[in-house]
Order: C-alpha cells, then sequence, then structure tokens
C-alpha cells in the first residue's frame, strides 16, 4: 500500500502538525484580566471617594468656637523698679557687759523690757569700793580745813607757803581718790547706754561675773538699716535719698518704705556688686534685724510702654507669644473672631502684667485665659466670665 496515494491522508509529514491553542484557554485570561482591572480600577475609585467624603464631612464639621478671655494691650506708664534682695540691721545694737569683775548682788531689769539710756540693769558687789570712798571723803574734809587753817596763818605771815602748799596737795589727792572710787563704784551698777528693748537674761544672782561677759542683749528698734547689694551695671540708677520698699515673710502683703542713705564707694572685685546700705523708720517696732527683705528700689518712671496681662504671655524656648483676637471675614460676608499665635519681645513683669517691646500695638486684643485650648487660627468666642483678679495670690497658711 502506498501512503502518499491513499486516500484522506495528508502528504505532510507527522512533525509539522501546528500546535494551536485552546479557545477557552484565551478566553479565561481575557476574562481574568478584564477583572483584575475592573478591581484596581474600583479601588482607587474608592480612595479618592473617601478622601473627598471625608474632607468635605470635615470641612462641614468644623469644631466650635472656643471660649476664652479676653483683655486689651494698653499703653501706659509702669513705675521702674529695680529689685534685690537684703537683709536688716539694727542702728543701734550692743551686747551689756561690765567693765569689771564682781558678785551679782541684784538684778535690775525684766527680760524683754523697754528701757531709757541710763536705766540700771546689774548691780555688782561694791562694799569695799564704799568703804574707800567714805575714807576719801573723811580725808579730804580733814585736807580742807588743814588748807584753810594755812591759809589763815599764811596771810598773817605766822605760817610759810610751804605748809599752804602740803595742805593743797593732801586735799587734792583726797578729792582724787574720791573720783577714782566714785568710777569703781559707777562701773559695778550696769546702766543701759541707750533707748531700746531688753533681750533674754544670761546671768544670775550671785553669779561672779568676769569683765566682758555678755549680760544681755539691747537694742533699738525704732531706726533699722536694711543692707542689699545691686550689680555692677545697676549701680549708675543709684542715688542717695531714693525710695526703697521692702517685704519681709513675717508681715505678708505689707510694704515698709525707706531711704537709701549710703552707697558704698567701690565695687567687689569677687562678686562685681556694690553695697548699699537705708534707712527704715519702725515706729510699730514690727522689724526685726536679721529678717531677710525683698527689696524695691523707686528709679525714675520710663516713658510710655504696651502692656498686657502676664498671663497671656506663652514663655517657652521658642520664644514669647500671644494669641492676637483678629477679625475674619467668610465668603457669604459674614464675620468671626480667631486667635492667631504672633511673637512678641517682652520687658519687665511687674504686679501681673507684662511689657511688650515689640509686636503689638495699643488697643489690639489677646486672650488672657485660655490659651491651652488653641491653636493658631482656631475661631473663639469672648467668654463674659470675669476674669480673675491679676496676679492671683495663693492662699496663705
Amino acid at each position: 500500500m502506498n501512503i502518499v496515494t491513499e486516500p484522506k491522508i495528508s502528504g505532510k509529514p507527522i512533525v509539522d502538525k501546528s500546535h494551536k491553542r485552546p479557545v477557552r484557554l484565551v478566553r479565561w485570561f481575557i476574562v481574568v484580566g478584564l477583572l483584575l482591572t475592573l478591581l484596581v480600577g474600583g479601588l482607587d475609585w474608592f480612595n479618592y471617594f473617601r478622601g473627598k467624603m471625608i474632607a468635605q464631612f470635615f470641612a462641614n464639621n468644623k469644631p466650635p468656637p472656643v471660649s476664652v478671655n479676653v483683655a486689651t494691650a494698653k499703653s501706659e506708664t509702669i513705675p521702674n523698679l529695680l529689685t534685690a534682695v537684703g537683709d536688716l540691721a539694727a542702728v543701734h545694737q550692743v551686747n551689756v557687759t561690765s567693765d569689771v569683775n564682781g558678785r551679782i548682788t541684784e538684778i535690775l531689769f525684766t527680760a524683754g523690757a523697754s528701757v531709757k539710756a541710763g536705766t540700771p540693769l546689774l548691780q555688782l558687789f561694791d562694799g569695799p569700793e564704799q568703804g574707800d570712798l567714805a575714807s576719801f571723803k573723811a580725808q579730804a574734809t580733814m585736807a580742807q580745813l588743814s588748807l584753810d587753817r594755812a591759809k589763815q596763818l599764811a596771810a598773817r605771815q605766822f605760817g610759810a607757803q610751804v605748809t599752804v602748799d602740803q595742805a593743797q596737795s593732801a586735799f587734792d589727792q583726797a578729792n582724787a581718790g574720791i573720783a577714782k572710787t566714785e568710777a569703781i563704784i559707777s562701773q559695778k551698777l550696769v546702766r543701759a547706754p541707750f533707748d531700746g528693748e531688753l533681750g533674754v537674761r544670761k546671768v544670775e544672782v550671785g553669779q561672779y561675773l568676769t569683765a566682758g561677759t555678755q549680760i544681755v542683749s539691747l537694742t533699738d528698734l525704732s531706726m533699722l538699716y536694711l543692707n542689699f547689694t545691686v550689680t555692677e551695671k545697676d549701680s549708675g540708677a543709684l542715688q542717695i535719698g531714693q525710695i526703697v520698699r521692702i517685704k519681709v515673710d513675717a508681715w505678708p502683703g505689707k510694704t515698709f518704705d525707706g531711704k537709701i542713705t549710703t552707697i558704698e564707694p567701690q565695687i567687689s572685685a569677687d562678686t562685681r556688686n556694690i553695697r548699699v546700705q537705708a534707712t527704715i523708720a519702725n515706729p510699730d517696732k514690727i522689724l526685726k534685724p536679721g529678717m531677710f527683705a525683698s527689696t524695691t528700689v523707686v528709679l525714675p518712671d520710663k516713658p510710655a510702654v504696651i502692656t498686657v496681662p502676664e498671663t497671656a504671655v506663652d514663655y517657652t524656648l521658642y520664644g514669647d507669644s500671644v494669641y492676637l483676637i483678629e477679625e475674619k471675614k467668610a465668603d457669604d460676608g459674614k464675620t468671626s473672631l480667631v486667635a492667631t499665635r504672633t511673637f512678641v519681645q517682652t520687658g519687665n513683669r511687674l504686679e501681673g502684667r507684662a511689657e511688650i517691646l515689640k509686636g503689638l500695638k495699643p488697643g489690639d486684643r489677646v486672650v488672657a485665659l485660655g490659651q491651652l485650648k488653641l491653636q493658631s487660627g482656631a475661631a473663639v468666642t469672648i467668654s463674659t466670665d470675669p476674669t480673675p483678679p491679676i496676679p492671683a495670690q495663693p492662699p496663705r497658711y
């Protein structure tokens, strides 16, 4: 049998037969590709739609305005003050002592009492001195009689002049003994050297007292010294007679006034500070030597400056700032208030107000209370609640 001539049999070799991809497999790839395309496109459209809706939601749901207390920046003249720390010292203060040795026979004062200058405080035993005084007085009397008799005889030419001189010398020696003994007796009666307040008694009756031993302290509280120091830079602003105000912890809320009386002519080479002394009247005697005092020197006034409440200033490492209240006009013509953070340059702070050197002008409104709830550009409303007193003083116990 001839294969080539056989009917229904192709003359092509078997190895040349073509391999075509099945139609069903191609269709399956096409369907999967379309599905993937639709899925990716749907995800993109969903993300776009979600972002748009979120933006629309927040655009239509703005937070309500924050209620804040508002203060107005003012142009005012504030006192020019120089602050320092100091301590009080008595103008007259001494530890009363005895000049001589002796046994205490009588204590004539009460601890803590007020005494006048010359008031007897303590008596030492002076029996021997009193005896010596009586003896010298007797000698002086006898010497006086002898001197008078010698003078009478010399006047009548019945006595020599040398006798008169000897009688005069004996009389003078007796008077000198009287003066010396009276001085010793006065030393054994200790008296107050000036008016003042006595302290705690440190001796007892019968105690043998040596010279220089402290008996009691005596302090004049009518006038006190205030000693404080200022820096070399501030020393040029000080003058004799300037007002000084002090506060002490023992009397909170009370101020005491005095005047600068002494300025040290030399500046300390170690600290570069200068020592200043003021005198303060203490008629009520409520200030005590040794008290720590917060000192304020009143200097000549500076030109007017812009001030705001100290609570309105936000002090940070990045700079000082305030929230400035501004009016913002919307597209529909309505106006609203917004708080914008504005950086400022601050100066001194005094009695709850801060000096603004740069960044504000008189009449600007700033947030005084409520900054913690704000961000720059946030909508605000002005609270009708009264503003707390500034500065807010914490209660003292």
